[in-house]
């Protein structure tokens, strides 16, 4: 399976069958300066209906979408959607999230959306067993570095990959993924935007991974 981050809470992840699936395509413009995503995709998750997560139309491939809280199998794929919030006030400032979980070539896959508080007990048990944990760790709109550390700890993944942190194409007031690495050991920092994970190499202690936006 590869994994590569396009910017932003979106990436690209293609199972060794070439099925391919993008989270949350953003929309460029107001603070997002990511190029548009051309990658086509055969499916694509949407965590919440804000523009900088939802702009599935502009995806080539017609792909299928998945939105909502339940479970859903769509090309042979089952995605879990467990309904959290955007904010720490039960959705009142910023509405729904939804946390997507998916398993590719037998690598256990969550994407944490824009969650904007610590999950619950109840929360944590629905996701369950996390090998690869794609976390929002920027803050002011989601959960800030501290919080997204303790997310981690709750869920324990295999890797961690931050996203939905301030990057030179990103102006939201939000910051940058090195408040999230402080004092944090078994950090890898690629030179670009993809990685290759088999789960048979998957690493005995948890691992966080810093990609570099594709576009």
């Amino acid at each position: 399976m590869k994994v590569k981050w396009l910017g932003h809470a979106s990436f690209l992840i293609t199972s060794k069958d070439g099925l391919k699936m993008i989270t949350d395509p953003y929309a460029v413009g107001g603070g997002i300066d990511y190029a548009p995503i051309k990658e086509s995709a055969d499916v694509v998750t949407v965590s919440h209906d804000h523009g900088d997560h939802n702009n599935v139309s502009t995806v080539p491939g017609k792909p299928q979408v998945v939105k909502g809280a339940g479970t859903k199998v769509v090309k042979g794929i089952e995605f879990k959607g467990v309904a959290t919030w955007h904010d720490a006030s039960q959705g009142k400032q910023r509405g729904n999230n939804i946390v997507f979980c998916f398993t590719v070539d037998e690598i256990k896959l969550c994407h944490l959306g824009d969650l904007g508080h610590l999950l619950s007990p109840g929360q944590v048990s629905e996701i369950g067993a996390v090998d690869i944990l794609f976390v929002p760790v920027g803050g002011f709109f989601t959960i800030d570095a501290a919080e997204a550390s303790r997310v981690c700890d709750q869920l324990k993944p295999k890797v961690i990959i931050p996203m939905h942190f301030k990057t030179p194409k990103c102006a939201y007031p939000i910051a940058s993924v090195e408040d999230f690495l402080k004092g944090k050991k078994n950090v890898k920092r690629m030179a670009g935007s993809e990685l290759t994970v088999e789960k048979e190499k998957l690493p005995p202690a948890t691992e966080i991974v810093v990609l570099q936006p594709a576009l």
